[in-house]
């Protein structure tokens, strides 16, 4: 079984369209039957879960939907490209542990499922922007590994390149004839939650 979507209330279906538009999701569809049923479907960057808004499909209130997932690389990227699309986000916060109040700027070590950021849109329905740099073991299957986009890849061979590095420095600094394949186990490592090579 898949996620395949999820339904968010809005009051307005263009006013949506327009807003998830101005964000760059991927327009799926947008089908009218009739005077009464509509259905826009949109799919954020990269993500195999969908959103689904429009007439006649939920009997939630407009904005109801809160605390909606989006998983990124790189918080502060996130954001921004968020504000250049004129939507107000939060600064991005930390928090020390689950359940632990929210503290202003990035988690100081970088951890993994430690920094967020948050965004509404018109009808009030809440994102919230988690970085996710290293899964927990057991959450990715190893035989799945994907990026999501060019940026997510980026900053996965960058993470790579600087633990190689570190490798190289231990393997008294001689220059290492198979770094795609050690960049490649610790990319897929990484993604998988399981040890990193050293």
């Amino acid at each position: 079984m898949k996620l395949e979507a999820v339904v968010i209330p809005v009051s307005d279906v263009d006013r949506a369209k327009r807003f998830y538009s101005g964000l760059r999701w991927r327009l799926d569809a947008d089908f009218v039957v009739g005077d009464v049923f509509r259905v826009v479907q949109f799919t954020p960057p990269g993500s195999p879960c969908s959103i689904h808004f429009g007439n006649d499909l939920t009997t939630a209130a407009p904005g109801s939907a809160k605390v909606l997932y989006l998983i990124v690389s790189d918080i502060d990227a996130a954001r921004a490209e968020l504000v250049a699309s004129g939507v107000e986000a939060s600064e991005v916060f930390y928090r020390a542990g689950p359940g632990q109040p929210a503290i202003s700027g990035r988690h100081p070590e970088g951890r993994s499922y430690s920094s967020f950021a948050t965004f509404s849109d018109p009808d009030g329905n809440g994102w919230l922007l988690q970085e996710v740099t290293q899964r927990l073991p057991g959450r990715v299957d190893a035989h799945d590994t994907t990026f999501t986009s060019s940026a997510d890849l980026a900053a996965a061979l960058r993470r790579a390149a600087a633990a190689h590095g570190e490798h190289e420095k231990r393997t008294g600094g001689q220059r290492d004839e198979n770094w795609p394949d050690w960049y490649a186990e610790y990319m897929v490592a990484e993604q998988a939650g399981t040890p990193l090579p050293t």
